[in-house]
């Protein structure tokens, strides 16, 4: 579907999605400072950044495939996806990690993390729907 839309709309909907993300996280902090340990509302901070992190790292990685010229899909999703994997596998065993050395601060990331993720899905489907997609 993405795909379909005006060439200048993806780099409107990254640029929304972080600057959502840095206000849902900062709001996620501040209620986690009154209902969770602090280093839970740390962790929320954490996991916001990780997750604008590996979107920044995704954007630089998709920008390199495109200016090799034509490529088969095959290849270019091997390419994508090969890292991508390797970020998220990244993700995961810190978020697990510090799940295990200090269970409110790996909650903490794993609840930035889900925040990022839920207002990617809803600036995805907000720009859908101005296209006319929904």
């Amino acid at each position: 579907m993405l795909e379909n839309l005006p060439t200048n709309t993806l780099p409107r909907l990254l640029r929304r999605t972080t600057l959502s993300a840095l206000v849902v996280g900062v709001v996620g902090f501040v209620v986690a400072l009154f209902v969770a340990p602090p280093l839970g509302a740390l962790g929320v901070v954490v996991g916001v950044a990780l997750a604008i992190i590996n979107l920044r790292f995704l954007d630089h990685q998709a920008a390199r495939v495109e200016l090799k010229g034509e490529q088969s899909s095959k290849a270019v999703r091997r390419q994508l996806g090969g890292r991508t994997t390797g970020r998220l596998v990244l993700m995961t065993v810190v978020a697990l990690f510090f799940l295990w050395l200090n269970a409110p601060l790996g909650v903490g990331i794993v609840t930035g993390l889900v925040l990022y993720q839920i207002v990617f899905v809803v600036n995805v489907l907000r720009v859908m729907a101005d296209q006319g997609g929904l």
